[in-house]
């Protein structure tokens, strides 16, 4: 089967996902249509709608779009399979039904930001760095009963650097998704729909002490990113950069205009100062800020103070003493 005439249905919702539906449409695969999430309310009184990142481009480039909100719902199910999709391609989306990613004849794969079995889960490119990680990556597999556990096609490795944060890994991997993905097609299309694949079991029974060590990536939430201020700076550092510039990490802050103001924190630095002050104690001179972690002073490059805009710690040191 040539490429033009693979009938691909693609499901993603974020702008994660759109990295791989825009390097299908420009290789001139044949996108027969696309599903994602409903548009969501945004603004004080959720009374506009803005549409996901996948309909837009979507939209722009005249591909019919899907919006279900249950993947069982009967009619969705009729009018997916009235696209008679050969093969489905999901990036950043929900988990499928089996009714549904069991449709194509050649299935449906999806692209996953780690190197599985390691970071199941929504947030893998957040707890890597979290972790401290050297490498992540990108993986192919299909679809099956369990998230983010089908046979693995492909993998990619991405090198993280130190000092990277979440938005620099998110966009090299993007870049790097959208490879794996073509590479993925074209293999299926060599193989009319066969591939060589190996199970996420098989990786975990030949890596030594894997099962005890495989890490998980649950969604995050604004609870969850707080910082915990009695760990060693590495780990601090690592948790700050991990969740920057989204979903943020965060910690409570008095100064001499606030008795107890929220603190943003998108940016720290290692100091390699060892400091016995209390895990959470702040120190400024006029140009630069220190919080005091469990073994050593944390530098606090860029910060957001509750109610003001987002600033350099030089800056907000003019305005707010401690």
């Amino acid at each position: 089967m040539k490429k033009e005439d693979l009938r691909i249905v693609f499901m993603g919702t974020p702008e994660f996902a759109v990295g791989t539906l825009k390097a299908l449409v420009e290789n001139q695969y044949q996108v027969v249509a696309v599903v994602t999430q409903p548009d969501k309310p945004v603004g004080r009184h959720g009374s506009v709608l803005r549409a996901p990142a996948v309909k837009e481009y979507a939209n722009s480039v005249g591909i019919p779009v899907l919006q279900p909100v249950k993947m069982k719902d009967p009619e969705f199910v009729e009018q997916l399979r009235s696209y008679h999709a050969d093969l489905q391609v999901v990036v950043a989306y929900r988990m499928l039904p089996e009714i549904v990613w069991d449709m194509p004849r050649f299935g449906t794969f999806n692209v996953h930001a780690s190197l599985l079995p390691q970071y199941r889960g929504a947030a893998p490119i957040n707890w890597a760095i979290i972790n401290g990680e050297t490498k992540t990556g990108v993986t192919t597999f299909f679809l099956d009963h369990e998230i983010d556990t089908g046979r693995i096609i492909l993998q990619k490795e991405f090198d993280i650097p130190e000092e990277a944060d979440v938005e620099y890994v998110y966009d090299h991997l993007m870049e790097l998704g959208a490879e794996i993905a073509l590479e993925t097609i074209d293999k299926l299309l060599d193989g009319d729909g066969e591939v060589n694949t190996i199970s996420q079991d098989e990786v975990i029974t030949g890596t030594p002490n894997a099962e005890s060590s495989l890490k998980p990536a649950p969604k995050l939430f604004k609870e969850t990113c707080e910082i915990n201020w009695n760990q060693p700076a590495k780990k601090v550092y690592d948790f700050i950069r991990g969740v920057s510039p989204v979903p943020k990490a965060w910690c409570m802050m008095k100064t001499d205009k606030s008795p107890d103001a929220s603190l943003t924190i998108f940016k720290s630095a290692l100091t390699h100062r060892p400091c016995d002050e209390t895990p959470g104690t702040f120190m400024a001179d006029k140009k630069h800020l220190f919080v005091a972690t469990s073994d050593e002073w944390l530098e606090i490059i860029d910060l957001q103070l509750a109610g003001k805009k987002r600033m350099l710690a030089r800056d907000f040191l003019n305005g707010f003493k401690l």
